[in-house]
């Protein structure tokens, strides 16, 4: 059986601490080197939701809220995630999405814009219906948007007239609801 005394200590040399030395700072460039490319992957995922003129000033976050960069016009950009495709948003946009989330009131006090152009990417879609569903059913108009964006209207009355078929270029989601808001279709989806 073998025990600690009787394991001799090897010598070590000052080349073998140097190689160490060396391994560990190696390794630790690789790792940053490899959150700069996902940071850098996460940025360009934000930006394709909008045009240059949103994007170059805006604050990019992921989905969870991680800020990737700061920026200094109203404007906040979304990596995206499996659950939503890259987004730019103005403020009211982050409040109505604050207040879906926790499944609250929300009060929409202006015209807001969001942008989704490159389209929901890896999300699965979401039913016109019920901002709930997590699966499509038969009665719940499950839709995929190729680029759209995405209008708040502080008026409700502003969405009567308007369509509630997602096969319409321009359509209301959610009506009903206290998240209702009318989407524009830019292409279709790839």
């Amino acid at each position: 059986m073998l025990d600690a005394s009787s394991i001799q200590e090897a010598p070590v040399n000052r080349s073998t601490i140097i190689v160490l030395i060396l391994s560990a700072c190696f390794l630790a460039a690789c790792y940053a080197a490899a959150d700069d490319e996902q940071q850098a992957a996460l940025i360009a995922s934000a930006i394709s939701a909008a045009p240059p003129a949103i994007t170059d000033n805006a604050t990019i976050k992921t989905m969870e809220g991680e800020i990737l960069r700061e920026g200094s016009s109203g404007w906040t950009c979304y990596s995206g995630s499996t659950a939503m495709g890259p987004m730019c948003n103005q403020a009211q946009w982050d409040a109505l999405l604050g207040a879906y989330k926790a499944k609250g009131p929300i009060d929409i006090e202006q015209f807001s814009v969001s942008y989704m152009l490159a389209g929901e990417g890896d999300a699965i879609g979401v039913s016109n219906t019920d901002p709930y569903a997590t699966e499509p059913t038969a009665d719940n108009d499950w839709v995929k948007e190729g680029p759209h964006l995405m209008i708040l209207v502080p008026e409700p009355a502003a969405l009567e007239g308007l369509s509630t078929d997602p096969a319409d270029p321009v359509y209301v989601m959610w009506k009903g609801t206290p998240y209702a808001h009318i989407m524009v279709r830019i292409a279709a989806e790839e």
